[in-house]
């Protein structure tokens, strides 16, 4: 692997030209690709195998032209105080309201709410369901301006109106936090090489490696059905993994010019070694972010391999287009330890000279943590044990509109709403009953009604209503609580089970769906994969990891150590998105429960990151063991080389994931805060503490390896020995000329 990617690294400074047309033309294809392709189409949300989905899949077909995913919206009026809503003139205002909005080109249906019933008792709040033919993602954008104009009218005369459902879902933004994360970012990479030039390596090639993903993605976006967040996901992971391998690399290659050796050999030296770093790290997070398929929801399956193969063009990136500009940067990127005139390079340089340079941060903390071991290692893990307290009380769910700020109209509607009919009218139930084929069809529809109405939490159910062969009737419930509340998913579970009693009596089949119930059975489905999705992931790394470090102990300190900064991370993000701690900081206006798909998706994404330091950092260690230190002074001398680079590449990927905070998305926001704080627990806690200390603590031993294991696995040779082997048969071969 060392000796291939080093003559990849040598190859790509020499041919430069061509290696940097190679990546330009294929960024201007990417870019054509997206720029001539048709907009996004449909982004339908399926959940394969839940119940929900299979009563939307039945209603599809016994309710043609029902558009059972279509568009929802609902019209909340209110009168003014002292005044009701069937005053005459108010009734005129809401009438005409729905003539305005029936003239749409997407509108399947509009309910008059005084032919509905859709009054409150009091008479002061009403409201007119809209029902689209397109879903939320296909919707265009005249006909959220026509449902915003039609509300607007009515407000000029005189009542209260919001408007609330998934016709007004819209692309989320991001916010001027991000374009901040990649100053952080930049100013990062300045005060670690001390030089514009090696600083802007970095950025620049992950900006093109990201500009390729997200074109190619937009580019395929219609025919794949990819949804907005699936760019945001890959912009995110893309630009933290594509600015770390670069920096690496770079890093490596200035280490390699301090040694005295020429630039094309420090860059394919630097790709060898350090780019083969790159490789297994990358593969750990493509494992992870592949691995999200297993769970079997397309929506997740595909913003997970579409991050994976934006990770996969970062890592040909740095290994290629990173020594090619090298080549043209030339003298200008300085060797590690010097620093360009404005950053005090002169007088650093003079201290040097004169013996008085000080140990670097890195080998003063790793002296002191191989002197306290156990001091370290117990403060840590008391320290991470400490922030996953929280993580004890998660609560999952999906985001309706009752979980938006306050501010927005959905949830000034939501509101209006549970004022008006109770807080389970937000969230209705659909029962779905499938008598085909049974004798009386009305007697089992009536059957399911009853029973359901005697059960507790029913606010109201509603008459069956059949369908024109009369095989496949619906019947709404309503609850007495909210949609996200624990007791309305009690009420779902006991009216599945009066539902298989059905079916034990009547053979009829009797689902229940809506978005209530599509939620708490995506809860279930995430909840069910999240061990075997661990298992295989965490399964998969470990045997890659073994063939790294040649070590049995070293991987299964890293996946333990993952396993303590991802509860962590989870009990941060329960303590300020669910409790409200620092809610107000995080720019988080409503808590509530956490996204279902937060667990499993901070597990696949942070496991990868995680190996990606202890890659780094290790194999640094790995190799100064290799090459004959002790196992203290090899730890002491990975951190002398590596600890800097780690620090910086930590700290860019926290600002590159804090920046996605500012997002108008609760899901991406919550994404962006759990990835960052993830981050700083697993490069600043485990990987900058609790490894060192572990390593110190177990000596030769971590490095041990059944002996016929050794035979069994392949030679990858991260640590560069082939490398070192071949100098010296060069220099050999140099001697002899002479």
């Amino acid at each position: 692997m060392a000796t291939f990617l080093y003559k990849v690294g040598r190859l790509a400074f020499r041919r430069r030209h061509f290696v940097a047309l190679i990546w330009v033309a294929l960024l201007t294809l990417a870019g054509v690709g997206a720029a001539s392709a048709p907009a996004a189409g449909t982004t339908s949300f399926s959940i394969p195998g839940t119940e929900a989905q299979k009563a939307f899949d039945l209603l599809e077909q016994r309710f043609p032209g029902m558009s059972a995913d279509g568009a929802t919206a609902r019209v909340v009026f209110k009168a003014p105080d002292g005044q009701k809503m069937t005053d005459a003139g108010h009734k005129a205002t809401v009438q005409e309201t729905v003539k305005e909005l029936s003239d749409g080109s997407e509108v399947a249906s509009v309910a008059d709410p005084y032919t509905a019933k859709a009054v409150s008792k009091d008479g002061t709040i009403a409201y007119a369901s809209v029902k689209y033919e397109v879903s939320g993602m296909e919707l265009q954008d005249s006909s959220r301006e026509a449902l915003e104009d039609a509300a607007q009218d009515a407000r000029d005369a005189g009542l209260t109106v919001e408007v609330g459902g998934d016709a007004l879902q819209t692309t989320p933004e991001t916010g001027a936090t991000e374009i901040i994360g990649i100053g952080v970012a930049a100013v990062v990479l300045v005060i670690t090489f001390g030089s514009l030039i090696a600083a802007g390596l970095p950025l620049l090639t992950a900006l093109i490696g990201v500009g390729i993903g997200i074109s190619t993605i937009t580019a395929l976006a219609s025919a794949l059905e990819l949804g907005s967040t699936t760019s945001t996901l890959a912009m995110m992971i893309g630009l933290a993994v594509g600015i770390d391998y670069a920096l690496f690399i770079v890093s490596r290659y200035r280490a390699e010019l301090a040694e005295g050796r020429e630039r094309e050999e420090a860059a394919g030296r630097a790709v060898g070694t350090a780019g083969s770093a790159v490789v297994f790290a990358g593969l750990t997070v493509v494992i992870a972010l592949v691995g999200l398929s297993v769970v079997n929801i397309p929506m997740l399956t595909k913003m997970g391999i579409a991050a994976a193969g934006t990770v996969v063009i970062a890592v040909l990136i740095a290994l290629t287009m990173i020594p090619a500009l090298l080549g043209y940067a030339g003298k200008k990127v300085r060797p590690a330890g010097t620093r360009s005139r404005w950053m005090g390079g002169n007088r650093a340089e003079k201290k040097a000279a004169a013996g008085k340079a000080k140990p670097n941060m890195g080998t003063r903390w790793a002296s002191f943590v191989v002197r306290r071991p156990i001091a370290v290692l117990l403060l840590a893990v008391i320290g991470l044990g400490a922030a996953a307290i929280p993580a004890g009380s998660l609560e999952l769910g999906l985001g309706d509109d009752g979980s938006q700020p306050t501010s927005t109209t959905q949830r000034r509607a939501y509101d209006l709403l549970s004022d008006g009919f109770g807080p389970g009218f937000n969230g209705p139930l659909m029962v779905v009953v499938d008598a085909k084929g049974k004798e009386d069809p009305d007697a089992v529809f009536q059957q399911v009604g009853d029973d359901i109405k005697g059960l507790k939490n029913v606010v109201t159910v509603t008459p069956a209503a059949p369908n024109k062969a009369g095989d496949t009737a619906t019947i709404t419930v309503i609850p007495k609580s909210k949609p996200s509340s624990v007791t309305t998913e009690d009420l779902v579970h006991s009216i599945r089970d009066k539902g298989a009693e059905v079916k034990a009596d009547t053979d009829a089949t009797v689902l229940v769906t809506g978005s209530t119930a599509m939620n708490i059975d995506v809860s279930q489905k995430l909840n069910d994969a999240l061990l075997p999705y661990l298992a295989l992931v965490v399964g998969l790394a470990f045997l890659l990891l073994i063939v790294v470090f040649r070590s049995i102990l070293v991987p299964l300190k890293a996946a333990l150590g993952f396993l303590l900064s991802v509860m962590a991370a989870l009990g941060a993000v329960v303590a300020v998105f669910q409790w409200g701690w620092f809610a107000g900081l995080m720019g988080v206006e409503e808590t509530g429960p956490v996204m279902s798909m937060m667990p499993i998706f901070m597990v696949g994404v942070v496991f990868g990151l995680a190996m990606d330091y202890e890659v780094f950092l290790v194999t640094r260690m790995r190799e100064a063991y290799v090459h004959g230190e002790k196992p203290s002074q090899a730890v002491v001398t990975g951190f002398k080389y590596g600890a800097r680079v780690v620090t910086a590449a930590a700290v860019i990927m926290m600002a590159v994931f804090a920046g996605f905070i500012g997002s108008s998305e609760s899901m991406v926001k919550m994404i962006g805060f759990g990835l960052a704080i993830a981050v700083f627990f697993d490069a600043f806690v485990v990987r900058m503490a609790i490894v060192p200390a572990v390593l110190a603590l177990l000596g030769k031993k971590a490095w041990w390896l059944p002996k016929w294991l050794d035979r069994a696995l392949p030679n990858v040779d991260v640590e560069g020995e082939g490398l070192r082997t071949r100098t010296d048969k060069d220099e050999d071969r140099e001697l002899v000329r002479v």
